[in-house]
């Protein structure tokens, strides 16, 4: 069977996918492999600048694949990492799950402002610590839907990010944010992997960005889970698996 590959975003690791996901995807097709993204997870304490690379996560996906080509899943930042992958070695990927990812910023002057906001954020987590960039990034509006979560699943999600290492998340925005990566918006049309993109109704600008990308994707498709913001695998996730499931089956 071909290997299900799992990349998280930022600040998580491979524990944020659920239970409830991992066992639901186990049963419908074999046990995923998690992976733990540079300076996350059990890379918490890696800082080396090599460490943060592109080459870095081609590495990491064949490091646990053992079938040729896998599928592939990505949030967030991983779905970032994981349509680059497919981008460079599309005969390797057999289908592309992006949840609420894009293909980065069009722009030169886009991606120097975001890299210049990327590191005033590494500078934040150098100087203030892991659990003050926590509140911080809790804050930001892009998770205010998380907001109407149970406690215990908000504080397992929390407890999650501030096992992270604050001077390896610096690393991470470093190397591996959206101003560091190639935008691959031009090149969305040479893309022939199959490919689905799920977003959260409430997050609006990810919603519009799936919808952009799915006009570009020769096999793209485009899924909206209605009551979800941003980490729709968490807020609503027997919506995502039944997606998910269907799409890989």
């Amino acid at each position: 069977m071909t290997d299900l590959i799992l990349l998280h975003g930022f600040t998580g690791s491979s524990t944020a996918w659920s239970p409830a996901v991992v066992d639901a995807l186990a049963s419908a097709r074999g046990a995923p492999v998690l992976v733990d993204l540079p300076g996350h997870g059990r890379h918490a304490g890696d800082v080396a600048p090599w460490r943060f690379t592109p080459e870095a996560i081609t590495a990491e996906i064949w490091r646990h694949a053992h079938h040729d080509p896998v599928d592939l899943v990505g949030y967030s930042m991983g779905g970032r990492l994981a349509l680059g992958f497919a981008m460079t070695y599309p005969e390797r990927v057999r289908r592309l799950v992006l949840e609420s990812a894009s293909p980065g910023l069009e722009t030169d002057d886009e991606r120097a402002a975001r890299r210049a906001s990327d590191e005033e954020l590494a500078e934040r987590l150098e100087t203030e610590g892991i659990e003050a960039f926590v509140d911080h990034w809790e804050a930001h509006p892009l998770f205010e839907s998380q907001k109407a979560l149970p406690s215990e699943v908000r504080t397992a999600h929390r407890a999650g990010r501030l096992r992270n290492d604050a001077r390896s998340l610096a690393a991470a925005l470093r190397g591996l944010g959206t101003g560091a990566l190639p935008s691959y918006w031009s090149a969305l049309a040479t893309c022939r992997v199959p490919t689905l993109l799920v977003t959260g109704e409430l997050d609006t600008a990810y919603v519009e960005i799936g919808r952009r990308m799915q006009e570009r994707m020769p096999a793209g498709r485009l899924v909206v889970v209605p009551g979800a913001g941003h980490a729709v695998h968490l807020e609503r996730p027997h919506a995502w698996v039944e997606a998910v499931v269907e799409f890989l089956a």
